[in-house]
């Protein structure tokens, strides 16, 4: 038989029942009903019968290859005539999660509880902003924004235009503040979607109110004081006389007033100390000149844990709003719950003779007597070109060590069978990359200490990926 015009070939080769390890696997996710009985059901007595002249390629007397029994439920007859063809609908009702092995799973509950244990820390009055900029550190900033507004967040805090304008799309109705001054010429997406921005330079500000008067609107802003950390922001001791400068402007409306610590997470203070002293100095100069600085505040994480002297109006919560604590001396004071995790399942399962190697560059070398692992996540998937043969895997509730380079799409981990385990690793095995299993446990703060970085990188390279996410 001639190859099919497709590119697939040798399927008359093939038994007709045959079905892939792979298929038999994943058959029961479908649909349970048994194959025999849908065939019942769809009017599908046999396999497929060509209704019209056979294809070119094609024996007149050959018969067609008979489909793995799962794939008939996606498709139905397009002709009427027995031709059946692929259901889009019914195409995109395949999970996610059975199109890659390999997804992030997103908590709610650990969001909802990180929010309200740091609510529950706050002086009455004092309101939550939940930070959900780089999509919520890669959480998913829709969910994750809906959920603290549900669990006492008040605020919501982004980076970029853009991550205000998907929130206000998905029917998002809390103030939110761009935490940047954006360009002037977002300045109608801000007065369309009702998005505060942060403003430091008084041509910003002249724009952005007269754009606003020029509509009937009103333009408020946060105004952002530079302490310390020398990012942005106007300097603390000019701050009054810049507020007097633009406060002739009859739609500007200045709500709020903040800065940002850059050594909260640090054990030393000194430096911390001079940043809350310079901000007081700049909200007492504002108030002496008869300006109403709105809502104050200065704390990130770090700062509300600590510190709660600076809780003032409003705390902005960020990394610690994902689980995770912003320096050591956090962990005593409160009790916060990882919301991510990162999964796959094993793809292939091989015995390496001794002294094989795997992976690129042959780095890492089979001892002999393991078994090497295949898992679909790589570096494209957040999952760390550095962190190659320094890290572990979660499997059955243990630990085993990943061996040999990350690739982009792809990794290896050995099973050593020296070692007495109780189970024979399996292609569709569940493995953690990161979370628990069992007793056992990877987080993402020990990735980030083997990378010398912070969680917040390991975090979004994970949940910003093309892995899709599941929230339970």
């Amino acid at each position: 038989m001639a190859d099919i015009p497709n590119g697939f070939t040798g399927f008359s080769h093939r038994d007709p029942n045959f079905v892939s390890a792979g298929d038999a696997l994943r058959r029961s996710r479908y649909d349970e009903t048994p194959f025999a009985t849908r065939k019942q059901e769809q009017g599908v007595t046999g396999g497929w019968t060509p209704a019209a002249p056979a294809a070119p390629g094609y024996a007149a007397s050959a018969p067609r290859p008979v489909a793995a029994p799962e794939v008939l439920q996606f498709a139905e007859d397009g002709t009427g005539a027995g031709q059946l063809r692929f259901d889009p609908e019914k195409l995109a009702r395949i999970p996610e999660t059975d199109r890659r092995w390999s997804w992030v799973e997103i908590d709610l509950n650990a969001i909802r509880h990180n929010a309200s244990t740091v609510k529950h820390r706050l002086r009455p009055g004092t309101r939550l902003m939940a930070v959900v900029k780089a999509d919520a550190y890669g959480h998913g900033a829709v969910q994750v924004a809906k959920t603290a507004l549900n669990s006492g967040a008040e605020y919501l805090g982004v980076a970029t235009v853009d991550e205000a304008i998907a929130l206000r799309e998905a029917f998002v109705n809390a103030p939110v503040l761009v935490l940047g001054e954006p360009p002037a010429t977002a300045i109608p997406l801000l007065l369309a979607y009702k998005i505060m921005p942060s403003v430091y330079t008084a041509e910003f500000a002249i724009r952005y109110g007269e754009a606003a008067d020029a509509m009937g609107l009103r333009a408020p802003f946060h105004l952002k004081v530079n302490t310390g950390m020398n990012r942005i922001g106007v300097r603390w001791d000019e701050a009054a006389e810049f507020a007097r400068q633009i406060s002739f402007h009859r739609a500007l409306d200045l709500e709020g007033t903040f800065t940002h610590f850059a050594t909260a997470d640090c054990p030393g203070t000194i430096d911390f100390d001079r940043q809350v002293k310079r901000f007081a100095e700049a909200v007492n100069a504002l108030r002496a000149s008869g300006i109403n600085p709105g809502i104050v505040h200065a704390a990130n994480s770090a700062a509300a844990i600590r510190y709660p002297e600076v809780q003032l109006d409003m705390v902005r919560l960020g990394i610690s709003l994902y689980g995770f604590y912003p320096c050591p001396e956090a962990y005593p004071l409160i009790d916060l719950k990882p919301a991510m995790a990162v999964k796959a399942r094993i793809t292939e399962v091989k015995t390496v003779p001794v002294g094989e190697g795997v992976s690129y560059g042959l780095h890492y070398r089979s001892p002999g007597a393991v078994k090497v692992c295949t898992l679909p996540i790589g570096y494209a998937d957040g999952f760390r070109r550095g962190l190659s043969g320094r890290t572990d895997v979660l499997l059955a509730g243990q630990r085993f060590h990943q061996v040999g380079n990350i690739c982009m799409d792809q990794c290896m981990f050995e099973v050593n069978l020296r070692q007495r385990h109780n189970f024979e690793p399996q292609i569709g095995d569940e493995v953690v990359i990161v979370g628990e299993q069992g007793e056992a446990a990877i987080t993402i703060d020990e990735m980030a200490d083997t990378l010398g970085t912070i969680q917040h990188e390991v975090a979004i390279g994970f949940g910003c990926s093309r892995m899709p996410r599941i929230y339970i």
